[in-house]
């Protein structure tokens, strides 16, 4: 995999983010801007927040767009695809990392409704957004999708239910899309990381200190290690976990990768 001061160039690539307005989408779509791809993302609500990381985009003097939708809607899917198709291009890197977190309470207490919700937000939504995206990498030299997925997918901790199943789900797409897509040149990993400095992150600590002690890694080390994926044309297939600012894959450590 590349090292971090390794040379990086993204130009003429078009990129989603799913949920990149703030958190591990935020950094994402910085770091791709950072080294020259065009990037289109989606945001559910925050405009304020939508509109300062479009002006860091520009910035960079790269294209970028910003599309209110929700993952779990098929017809806000559909609506950016296209637009970013109208605007940019067809789309050359997916980063599925839009999500949302569960109730905390235990199985026999967890509403039907919230488990439908969790699946189609982390892995019926990315499975349309995959579709929708395929034909247009398909007809070009290659493409790249990522899945961003959680420790929680191995680790199974008690009153997280929902989001464990459902992001077990979404890594069974993406080896499954890594398969599939392979003649066509189109790799699919997966990014799993553990607790991160975000303000979900620091939510999860101050609601549960005891049941979380590890460091928490930075939204800039996940968004390195998605660069580093984009720069490793062996790799699909893969899943890279990320705790306490490590990487590692299949128990491997990797070097700190830093943007």
């Amino acid at each position: 995999m590349m090292h971090a001061d390794a040379e990086r160039s993204l130009n003429a690539r078009v990129a989603l983010v799913t949920g990149g307005s703030r958190g591990v989408g935020r950094a994402v779509c910085e770091a791709l801007a950072g080294h020259g791809a065009d990037v289109a993302f989606t945001y559910r609500k925050n405009v304020a927040e939508a509109e300062q990381v479009l002006l860091a985009i520009e910035a960079t003097g790269v294209r970028a767009l910003a599309i209110q939708a929700s993952i779990d809607s098929a017809e806000d899917n559909e609506r950016t695809v296209a637009g970013v198709r109208e605007a940019l291009g067809d789309i050359d890197i997916l980063v599925n990392n839009a999500g949302i977190v569960s109730g905390g309470k235990s199985v026999g207490d967890t509403p039907i409704p919230e488990f439908r919700r969790l699946m189609e937000v982390h892995a019926i939504g990315p499975a349309h957004l995959c579709q929708l995206v395929l034909p247009g990498m398909r007809s070009s030299p290659g493409g790249d999708i990522v899945m961003i997925s959680s420790t929680a997918a191995v680790d199974f901790e008690a009153l997280a239910g929902p989001y464990s199943m459902a992001k077990c789900a979404e890594e069974a797409l993406a080896y499954t899309l890594a398969h599939e897509e392979q003649s066509s040149g189109i790799r699919v990993n997966v990014v799993a990381p553990g607790l991160i400095d975000t303000d979900m992150g620091r939510r999860l600590i101050a609601a549960r200190p005891d049941d979380f002690t590890e460091l928490p890694s930075s939204p800039q080390h996940i968004a390195a290690v998605i660069l580093a994926l984009l720069n490793a044309p062996e790799l699909s297939g893969a899943r890279v976990v990320v705790a306490e600012g490590r990487a590692t894959i299949d128990g491997r450590a990797l070097d700190l990768l830093q943007v």
